[in-house]
Parts: C-alpha cells; sequence; structure tokens
C-alpha cells in the first residue's frame, strides 16, 4: 500500500518515542517513498511546565534516528490532535495542527506523471452500488484509462467494460497514472476482490517463481539463509516463499551491471546466505580479521512461491518474517528488492531453471599413495570406494608439490586411482615420495616400535591432491567443469 503514497507522514506518540511498528513504517517508507514529515502526537499529555524542553529531547532524537536515512533532515511538527483523548468534549481545540496543515503544504510537490505503457491500477475498495454496478476504487500505477475500455482481473481471469468513472464524486471520462479513481463495471460479485490489480488484458502474468535483485533491510537481525522460507509482499498480495541466495562470479564482484535487468549468460556463485558485513560464516570472519571481507555489488534470489502470484515485471518485492513476535522488539522486514524475471510455466523447474547458470565450487582432497613411474602416481582417499571413478576420468588436479595432473582412471577395488603427470614428476617430489614409501616398507617387515620413534623425528610431510571443479545447481545431468 504505500507504494501509492508521495508523501507519508510518521506519527510518534512523544511520551514513548520509536516503537517497533514506527521503526517497520519508517522501513517501509524508505523502500517505497520519497518524502517525509514526522508528527510527534499527544503534546497534551506532558506537563506544562516540562512540556518544551520534552518536546525538544524527542525531536532530537528522531533527527538522530533519522541521519542515516533518506528521510535526513526531514521536518518534525508537535501536535496535539486529540487534547485530553477520545473522551475529551468536541470544543477542546487541536494543539499544532494548523501549523502541521502548514509544514504539509510546503511539503506538498507534483510527481511527474506518464499516461502511457499499459494500464495497471491498484484496487484497495470493491462495493457495489444498487443500480450501477461494482465500484472498484484505487489508485493506477501506470497507463491510463477510458470509458468503454475493457480491464481484466488478473487473479480470476475475467475482463470487464468500464461502465463509468468517478473521481472525488465528479464523473470523468479518462483517468491517468497518479489519479485516484472510482471504476465501475457490470456483472461482477464485488465478494470475489477486496483488494487486487486491474490492469489491461492480458498485460499481466501470474507467475510461479522468480528471480529478483535484493538488498538486505540494515535493521533485520537475522541472517538471511538459502532455503529459508520467507513472507513475500508483492503489491497486495503476501505469500510464502522459498529463497535460494546468489551473487557473481567472484572475478565479477565490482562489476557494475545494468540496472533492472539479468542476464542469463553469466554464471553465478550459489551462496548459503546473503552476503553481508554480519554475515556469521566463519570464512567470513576468518576474511574479517584479515582485513574486511570483500561483497559483491549486486546479489540475486530465486524465490518460489507457495502459490502462484499475479504482479507486474519490476514491481517491488519484501521479504519479511511476520511471524515474529510482534512484542519482540525486532524488525520483522528481511530483505527488498525487484522483481526482474517471472516464471510463468508450473514446470519452471523443468522447462526454466536449466537456464540459470549458478554453480557451486566443489573441492575434494586425497593423498599420493606411491610413484608409479616419471609420468604417474597412485592417488587414495579422493573417492570412497563404491564412487564410479570413471565419471571422473579427465578431469584435472594439482599436488601440493606444484605439479598438474590428470585422472587416468581406477586403480584397483578400493577406490584408489591413478594420475598422469603430463610435465613429469619434479625430481624432489619423486625423492620425498620414495623415501616415504621406503618408510612404510620398512615399518611393515618389522621391528615397528624403534621404526615409529625414528620416523616421528624426520616426519615426511604426506603430498596431497586436489581436485577442484564446478557443479551447475539446475545441470539435469550434474556434469563437473573446470575452467
Amino acid at each position: 500500500g504505500a507504494q501509492i503514497i508521495d508523501l507519508m507522514m510518521l506519527v510518534i506518540d512523544v511520551t514513548k518515542g520509536m516503537q517497533t511498528q514506527s521503526a517497520e513504517c519508517l522501513v517501509i517508507g524508505q523502500i517505497a517513498c520519497q518524502k517525509m514529515v514526522v508528527v510527534l502526537n499527544k503534546i497534551d499529555l506532558l506537563p506544562e511546565g516540562k512540556r518544551q524542553s520534552a518536546i525538544e529531547k524527542m525531536t532530537k532524537k528522531m533527527q538522530k534516528t533519522l541521519e542515516n536515512t533518506k528521510f535526513c533532515g526531514c521536518p518534525i511538527v508537535a501536535v496535539a490532535a486529540k487534547p485530553g483523548g477520545p473522551e475529551a468534549p468536541e470544543s477542546e481545540n487541536p494543539l499544532g495542527v494548523s501549523e502541521l496543515i502548514e509544514v504539509l503544504k510546503s511539503q506538498a510537490y507534483l510527481p511527474s506523471r506518464d499516461p502511457s505503457g499499459h494500464f495497471l491500477m491498484a484496487v484497495d475498495h470493491c462495493f457495489s452500488i444498487k443500480g450501477q454496478g461494482t465500484v472498484m476504487t484505487g489508485t493506477i500505477l501506470s497507463g491510463s484509462v477510458s470509458l468503454g475500455d475493457n480491464v481484466e482481473i488478473p487473479a480470476l481471469k475475467v475482463t470487464k467494460k468500464v461502465k463509468s468513472m468517478q473521481m472525488f464524486h465528479t464523473p470523468v471520462n479518462y483517468a491517468m497514472q497518479g489519479d485516484r479513481v472510482g471504476i465501475c463495471v457490470t456483472q461482477f460479485d464485488p465478494k470475489l476482490l477486496e483488494r487486487g490489480l486491474i490492469c489491461t488484458p492480458e498485460s499481466l502474468h501470474t507467475i510461479h517463481a522468480a528471480i529478483i535483485s535484493l538488498k538486505k533491510i540494515q535493521y533485520f537481525r537475522g541472517a538471511l539463509q538459502t532455503k529459508a522460507k520467507f513472507h513475500i509482499t508483492v503489491g497486495h498480495e503476501t505469500v510464502m516463499g522459498r529463497v535460494m541466495f546468489f551473487s557473481p562470479a567472484p572475478a565479477d564482484f565490482n562489476e557494475e551491471i545494468q540496472e533492472n535487468a539479468f542476464d542469463f549468460e553469466k554464471d553465478y556463485l550459489y551462496q548459503e546466505a546473503y552476503l553481508s558485513k554480519d554475515s556469521n560464516t566463519s570464512e567470513n570472519k576468518e576474511n574479517d580479521q584479515a582485513g574486511g571481507v570483500q561483497l559483491p555489488r549486486h546479489q540475486w534470489a530465486l524465490l518460489e512461491f507457495e502459490k502462484p502470484v499475479t504482479c507486474p515485471k519490476l514491481c517491488l518485492v519484501i521479504g519479511s518474517k511476520l511471524d515474529t513476535d510482534i512484542h519482540a522488539n525486532t524488525c520483522r522486514l528481511a530483505f527488498h528488492g525487484v522483481l526482474l524475471q517471472g516464471m510463468e510455466d508450473k514446470n519452471y523447474i523443468e522447462t526454466f531453471l536449466p537456464k540459470l547458470k549458478v554453480y557451486k565450487l566443489k573441492h575434494k582432497e586425497g593423498q599420493v599413495e606411491r610413484v608409479m613411474d616419471d609420468y604417474s602416481v597412485i592417488g587414495r582417499s579422493l573417492f570412497k570406494k563404491e564412487t564410479n571413478i570413471q565419471i571422473f576420468v579427465g578431469l584435472k588436479v594439482k599436488l601440493s608439490t606444484g605439479e598438474d595432473g590428470i585422472i587416468d582412471g581406477g586403480f584397483g577395488q578400493s577406490g584408489k586411482f591413478k594420475i598422469r603427470i603430463p610435465d613429469g614428476l619434479k625430481p624432489e617430489t619423486k625423492m620425498m615420495l620414495t623415501a616415504a614409501s621406503k618408510k612404510k616398507s620398512k615399518a611393515g617387515k618389522g621391528d615397528t616400535t624403534k621404526e615409529d620413534e625414528s620416523s616421528k623425528n624426520d616426519l615426511v610431510q604426506p603430498v596431497t591432491i586436489s581436485l577442484l571443479f564446478k557443479r551447475y545447481v539446475f545441470d539435469t545431468q550434474k556434469k563437473m567443469i573446470q575452467s
């Protein structure tokens, strides 16, 4: 609902200051509104002698709260809308309301409006008038509408003709973006639509999943975890949805990207959680101590809705945890974003998601068992006994001593494998490995206790084998890819 507001008033009880609810209103204002006036209400509850200083104190507090928001420096007005409370006689005059009206006049402005594009209206009321038909009132979000036009109620897949229109009790033939209007249609049961969207026929789509660009809301205390469920608000609708976060490949973390578009040609890195300064992953903590985590400029999420949603492209999306206890004094709004791409096909997992190139980086480690010759070694501990090593044949590996190798095939039945070293083993690597295997064979022959002691004195570092590859999350064949 806040998307249709051009100037908001944030009303604060002067005796209590910012409450959880006021903070959430402020967060929504930051996302969906451009200008704000703060109203400190109930000043009649302050004792007259201390009233002025209490108002000044709260004004300073509010200015501090707004310092890091887009509403920094906005007007703050003190009023008592109904001195004495609801029971007070009507003769009691409000305090400060005329000053508030002057402030609102000074802050009022004419937003730029554009009648082009598809007609889209957010309906917030629907009722019938005897002998006339059903009236839908709301705000036009885009485009324009004229008498006699056909409009669609996409959630119900119903199209109706505009019979008459009114703006502020005046009949009109035309209305455009930004106007508040009542549209009358016939043969439509108002019980079917309390709130929702109406639009140019066929201009809106019903989607089962979406890709959004997003930002975490700084006041949300929890981490944003992949696979978590959030309440997803799109227009007037709120549905449950599951999220999966992803970012650009690390080499592109700082790249500027085209706003409001998503590039399916690029590779993206899967994230277990949204990356932010307060991400609690141990890896990030280590980096933090080492001098600052590098965060990507842009991040995205795949949203999968529990029931389909009808909305325009590029609409505002807000993710919340609305099941949080309202008295917990914590912000329930978690993230906000822009819907870049909707998936209309019910079977989007098969038809659409394979186009989304989100990958996970996989890292496996094993050890060199022994040398075969100058150009090959036997490895172990990289695969389980039951692994089909055949699917790994041809993948590149690196030895901890620096040589590059290629997996050549299995060796025996216990999960060991052969690695080909195209450029040959370095002489020092060969010596190291030969020394290690001699020790082993000696130890196997007899006096183990003495041998154990001597091997403790000159321990040979095992040579490790690293296998790194990418695997795309939505690749049905689960191919392993190396650059």
